[in-house]
């Protein structure tokens, strides 16, 4: 039973996760950034006019609507985002990237792609990476159906393959 491949594909992914993660957190750090102050910076500067609805954000990073608004007072005061209001419902509020978000983001993505490539996108050949991203994203969506909550449209690579 403990040679169950499910429990080995999802201690896999935990591992891959976690490796990863620890060499992310080190390159956010020289950066000044929490691994989920790159992740709403990224989130924001990849929608439309580089701002979402806080409950969109909020679905799409998986954090609680509270958790969001303290990340987002926490960036906010350090002048990395802004709020706006909805014009549309008074109840709503957009976070917003501001120019020095937008200058954080591209000082630490180089950085963060280096990573990537030597840990992750650089170990698969291209066939074995395009069947990951297909499974992973079929799982996404079943697990977290609100991942893309507040996108116009998916990204090229992520609509679906026409049969």
């Amino acid at each position: 039973m403990f040679d169950d491949p499910r429990i080995t594909a999802v201690g896999l992914l935990f591992e891959a996760h976690a490796g990863l993660s620890a060499r992310f957190a080190a390159q956010f750090e020289e950066h000044g950034l929490s691994a989920v102050e790159f992740e709403v910076l990224t989130r924001l500067a990849r929608s439309p006019e580089n701002q979402l609805r806080m409950t969109d954000l909020a679905a799409q990073t998986s954090l609680s609507t509270s958790g969001v608004t303290r990340v987002v007072d926490r960036m906010e005061r350090d002048g990395l985002l802004c709020r706006r209001a909805c014009p549309s419902d008074r109840r709503s509020s957009y976070a917003c990237v501001t120019v020095a978000g937008l200058k954080r983001l591209d000082e630490t993505l180089p950085g963060h792609l280096r990573i990537i490539e030597q840990w992750f996108t650089g170990q698969l050949e291209p066939a074995a990476l395009r069947a990951l991203l297909d499974g992973l994203r079929q799982v996404r969506d079943a697990v977290h159906p609100g991942a893309t909550a507040g996108s116009v449209e998916s990204a090229p690579e992520e609509q679906p393959a026409v049969k």
